[in-house]
């Protein structure tokens, strides 16, 4: 097995070693990077905005450069929480708790040194485990079947929509609504039209470059457009010979590294987690079994090696469910999934199979991507941090322009662009009100292939919804979303409670 593995990995190295590939691995960390530095540009925004140029790429290229954006975009959100006390993405917000106090204690530098040690610790963990776990777990999904199938994206839809946020129902509520949107269009079975409203131009369904450009870029700009307030980068200077660790730091920091990376392969494994959680996560469980929790909040170095390897190990290994299983982890990777469908190709077990080439590539493309995020980000952190003063009020009308022309060239239609505006307001509505969107993406790409897979575990037992609790595998998914609904309304009241307590 690790023969073959090995032999795999090379024929990956030959692929991401190829010019065109390599270029575009370049330009998706180079693009990430700068987009986790920058306040108000998300990764899924960003993605999205890219999202129109891979039809027009090789499916190796497209998916290497996106992919890149994603784990890049990580990196460069450390050293705004580091430096600047600013949580530019969620997966840092718990790295500003010691990172910040580390910088103003004038160790700054230093905490950016473990940062990047971890964070490549993590990632590389993460791709070791992609290598061996996944072609396990696709021997395994070649035996589900129709019902099986539908059980497990049932699991992850409801992972995805409880876990991903802190108010279950109104995750469910927008997984719903995605898969709704998923069904709009015309039935392949029937050929009827549904969800239209007597447009035409909605036959083929709602264009996912348009749901994606409208709910993670026009309404997250529109959220932020009045709420980035300017910031000061004066005292960020960073020397490289500071980045150094001491070697009483790298003691303290190595054993929180090793925990917090197997943290995140763990949590990467469970659909809907992500690396916010994986961080979050990381960070309780170190200061739980720290011997001095009382430092922690006041500039432990621990506080920053635990969460970043948790982040970045979460990061690659949520692409192991998404290529082998085609169930994304969560929002970002359900935009990838999305790609690999634009340009003809099915995630899931046979992916590896049929597409060895790109499976294999992306991982070795991992490797080479965090080798020259590193190269990257220790000299330039200086020039990162200066991108901080670009007045959002010049970012803000770029990226509405270059929206509307990306999604345009999807199908050379206004109508498209409409499309997109409506989403976009209507996304912006659901953020004022507290909604997220993101689950709406993953029960959009989801919403078809479950309809798909229950409508053939039906006709093949005849209609007896018995199926799903007859096979042991369907069965066990089921029984793994059940306990996951009764945790979280347990969760529910727990907090209500304690709420209730403190009223008191």
């Amino acid at each position: 097995m690790i023969g073959t593995a090995l032999t795999d990995l090379g024929l990956g190295f030959e692929v991401a070693f190829q010019q065109n590939n390599l270029l575009f691995c370049f330009l998706g960390v180079l693009f990430g990077n700068i987009v986790g530095v920058l306040p108000g540009m998300g990764v899924m925004a960003a993605i999205s905005v890219l999202l129109p140029l891979t039809f027009a790429m090789k499916p190796v290229a497209a998916i290497l450069m996106l992919a890149g954006i994603y784990y890049g975009a990580q990196y460069g959100g450390a050293i705004c929480s580091i430096l600047l006390n600013l949580p530019c993405h969620p997966p840092h917000a718990v790295t500003c708790l010691d990172g910040y106090p580390l910088t103003l204690q004038g160790r700054g530098a230093s905490a950016l040194g473990i940062t990047m040690l971890s964070s490549f610790v993590g990632a590389s963990f993460g791709i070791t485990e992609m290598i061996f776990f996944a072609p396990v777990l696709v021997e395994v999904a070649f035996k589900f079947g129709p019902a099986d199938i539908c059980s497990l994206m049932l699991l992850g839809l409801l992972a995805g929509s409880t876990l991903a946020k802190s108010a279950p129902l109104k995750g469910v509520g927008m997984t719903v609504l995605g898969l709704l949107l998923g069904l709009a269009g015309t039935d392949v079975n029937t050929g009827e039209t549904r969800f239209t409203f007597g447009f035409v131009e909605l036959t083929d369904g709602v264009e996912i470059v348009a749901l994606a450009l409208g709910l993670f870029g026009i309404a997250e700009f529109l959220k932020s457009v009045n709420n980035v307030l300017p910031i000061s980068a004066t005292g960020t200077v960073v020397r490289l010979r500071d980045m150094v660790p001491r070697r009483d730091e790298l003691r303290r920091a190595f054993p929180a590294m090793i925990r917090g990376t197997l943290i995140g392969s763990m949590c990467a494994l469970i659909p809907g987690t992500g690396p916010t959680i994986a961080s979050f996560v990381a960070y309780a469980a170190e200061k739980k079994i720290s011997r001095n929790p009382e430092k922690f909040g006041h500039g432990a170095i621990e506080g920053v090696a635990a969460p970043e390897a948790s982040t970045h190990s979460s990061v690659q290994g949520d692409f192991i469910p998404t290529m082998s299983l085609g169930i994304p982890g969560d929002s970002v990777m359900a935009l990838i999934l999305g790609a690999l469908v634009i340009q003809g190709i099915q995630p899931g077990p046979q992916l590896i199979r049929e597409h060895p080439d790109l499976f294999w590539g992306l991982i070795a493309s991992f490797w080479i991507g965090n080798v020259l995020l590193l190269i990257l980000n220790v000299p330039l952190i200086g020039i990162w941090v200066k991108l901080l003063k670009i007045p959002y009020r010049f970012l803000y009308p770029s990226a509405l322009f270059f929206i509307c022309i990306g999604v345009y060239s999807t199908t050379n239609d206004l109508f498209t662009v409409g499309e997109a505006l409506a989403i976009g307001i209507g996304g912006y509505g659901l953020l004022q009100l507290g909604f997220h969107p993101a689950p709406i993406l993953l029960g959009f790409v989801l919403g078809p292939r479950l309809e798909e897979n229950f409508r053939r575990a039906m006709l093949i037992s005849g209609g007896k919804l018995s199926v799903f609790v007859e096979r042991p595998i369907s069965a066990t998914f089921l029984g793994l979303a059940a306990l996951l609904l009764i945790v979280q309304v347990v969760l529910r009241i727990r907090l209500g409670r304690t709420a209730g307590l403190q009223d008191d």
